[in-house]
């Protein structure tokens, strides 16, 4: 488990400081407006996902592979969805129905697509191999809409992933790759001098469900589902929730 949070750790800051060494494309690419106007960076994402995802694979290559692809997907929507002010996923199926393909919609079904693979991968029996992928997508998904605020997703995926750090075997080593790439960026979050975006932010997701998953039967894999589904359909109100001021 120590082994998993630490590598987390070093390669998410090892990637974070090469990145800002030599940027791809100029430093003026990597720079986003924050809620409160602020110029923030954008290497904390792809850091932040590659470090989860060689932590996740060093565990089980599914995971690895689901947190990578939840990454990708994020940072596709990143650059083509950067001038795009419709969120979450009703905005999204809205826009499909009338034949827009948008880059939201291509993340959803790309993300739903990863963890219902790597759920086929960590659970043996159907069912359970169907709710993994429904946690793993929605994990995914729920941290994202939680990133309103700086430090809230990281925050989040700290608290969450907590617990399963008292657990032994894949599903604490999962958690440790998670609290770990969390943990290296989180000062940088919330002090408002980096920006984890929608490519940290799903691929942190991706990891902690990926722990959760291994960590639970069906019984726990179908209350998480359950609670997953429910912040998705109301995830408007849970990003304005999270979105208040905190005290």
């Amino acid at each position: 488990m120590i082994t998993s949070f630490g590598t987390a750790v070093a390669v998410t800051r090892a990637t974070l400081a090469g990145l800002r060494t030599k940027t791809p494309g100029g430093p003026e690419r990597w720079q986003r407006t924050n809620y409160a106007g602020r110029t923030v960076e954008l290497y904390a994402g792809p850091a932040t996902a590659l470090g989860a995802a060689l932590a996740a694979a060093r565990v089980h290559r599914g995971a690895g592979a689901a947190v990578l692809a939840a990454g990708v997907c994020g940072a596709y929507d990143d650059v083509v969805g950067a001038g795009d002010p419709r969120r979450g996923f009703r905005a999204h199926l809205g826009a499909l129905k009338h034949g827009e393909v948008t880059s939201g919609a291509a993340k959803l079904f790309g993300i739903s697509a990863a963890g219902l693979v790597a759920g086929a991968l960590l659970k043996e029996r159907p069912v359970d191999k169907l709710l993994a992928g429904v946690v793993i997508a929605g994990s995914a998904h729920f941290v994202n809409l939680v990133d309103v605020r700086p430090g809230r997703a990281a925050g989040a995926v700290l608290a969450l992933g907590a617990p399963g750090l008292l657990r032994g075997g894949p599903a604490g080593r999962l958690s440790a790759a998670a609290t770990g790439a969390a943990a290296a960026v989180f000062p940088d979050d919330l002090g408002e001098r980096a920006m984890i975006g929608d490519t940290g932010a799903h691929a942190l997701g991706a990891a902690l469900g990926c722990a959760i998953v291994a960590g639970n039967g069906r019984a726990g894999l179908l209350a998480h589902a359950a609670a997953l589904v429910a912040a998705t359909v109301y995830g408007d109100e849970v990003s304005e929730a999270v979105a208040r001021p905190l005290g």
